[in-house]
Order: C-alpha cells, then structure tokens, then sequence
C-alpha cells in the first residue's frame, strides 16, 4: 500500500508546529517528519524534534496521532520521537526556509559593512543605554 505512506505525508502538512504556526510551517515543512511506514491499517510515524526541551512534545505528538488517524484508511497510528538522528536547519523545506528567513542571503550582500551599518541605524542598535545613575522616563509620565 505505497500510497497510504504519501496520504499520511499529505494530512499532515495541515498540523503545524506549535512555535511556527502563526508563519504557517507545517510538521512536514519543518522536516520533523523522520519516516512513515504502514502495516495494514496501523500507521507508524516518527518525528525527530528540533530540541529535546521542546515544551510541546505532547501536543505534538497528539496532534499528529490525531491527524493520522482521522484518515478512514487508518485505523491506529504511533507516533516516536527518534533521539539518534539530530534535527538541522537541512531538514526545512524550501517554503519553510523562506518563510523563516529574516535575513539576506549572504551571497546577495555586495557590502557587508554597509548592510551592518545600515541595521544598526534602523533598529537603534547604536543608541547607548543611558548611564547608570539616571533615570529614564517612561511614556505617559
């Protein structure tokens, strides 16, 4: 049943990883989808985590069991998370890495210096805290 393993890959582009939901990346954009395997109507996933101190292990796990359940070919699913294969940046998809990317490519930085410069003036970064001793006024008072 070669096609059953591709459906699973499919239902799950629809469950979202807690920390990028709201970027719209996917479990299977992030690449924490290690493997799916199928034995008649038992499905097998296994995720590999982005951390071990992900505080939504559980929810993950959850919401993917679900997922893969609520297909009508499905009548059980497990779901791991695996420890001997590390998650890297490598495992994003195309989509997912271009949703995440906050910077340039570095190859479409002619001036270094400049582009440096440049985020600085925009973000501030070269304003100096004030020096220890003063006060700062807040908004409104």
């Amino acid at each position: 049943m070669p096609e059953l393993p591709t459906a699973i890959i499919d239902a799950l582009r629809s469950v979202y990883d807690p920390c990028c939901q709201e970027r719209g990346i996917s479990v299977v954009d992030m690449g924490l989808v290690r493997s799916v395997d199928v034995d008649g109507d038992r499905a097998r996933v296994e995720l590999v985590l982005t951390t071990g101190w992900c505080p939504f292990t559980t929810h993950l796990l959850t919401a993917v069991r679900e997922r893969v359940e609520s297909l009508p070919e499905v009548e059980g699913a497990a779901v791991e998370v695996v420890w001997d294969e590390p998650w890297t940046t490598d495992r994003l998809s195309a989509d997912a890495r271009r949703k995440l990317r906050f910077l340039p490519d570095p190859s479409a930085v002619s001036d270094r210096d400049g582009f440096v410069s440049d985020a600085r003036a925009r973000n501030r970064m070269d304003t100096s805290p004030a020096p220890v001793g003063h006060a700062v006024e807040e908004a409104g008072q």
